[in-house]
């Protein structure tokens, strides 16, 4: 196969490429996540604003173990000891409650726009 020759077979390649891409439009991007720190037996920042797909890690850096918890059950995480991490992902636009099931006066509101 001569350069030329070569060289068509790849443009036609990436043309092919690219008008499938576009008829089976974008793949969906991935959302952001967005950090909760757990200190001083608190959530910080205690309310946030997210939009739909878009994740929150919660870190706690307490010496004391914590969770998250929605008051209507749409997620919790794991108990999450001094250093460690637990990452939810909201995909309905609402205002979600929740609180630390150990320490219930631990409280913060997620809204999903």
């Amino acid at each position: 196969m001569s350069d030329i020759t070569r060289r068509r077979a790849l443009t036609g390649a990436f043309a092919l490429a690219a008008a499938g891409a576009a008829l089976h439009g974008r793949p969906a991007q991935a959302g952001t996540t967005h950090e909760v720190s757990i200190e001083g037996f608190a959530f910080q920042p205690a309310e946030l604003t997210i939009a739909a797909g878009d994740s929150v890690r919660f870190t706690n850096t307490d010496g004391a173990p914590h969770d998250a918890t929605a008051d209507d059950g749409a997620f919790e995480t794991a108990r999450l000891g001094t250093g460690n991490s637990d990452t939810i992902t909201l995909t309905e636009p609402g205002v979600y409650e929740y609180r630390c099931s150990i320490h219930p006066r631990m409280r913060g509101v997620i809204t999903v726009e």
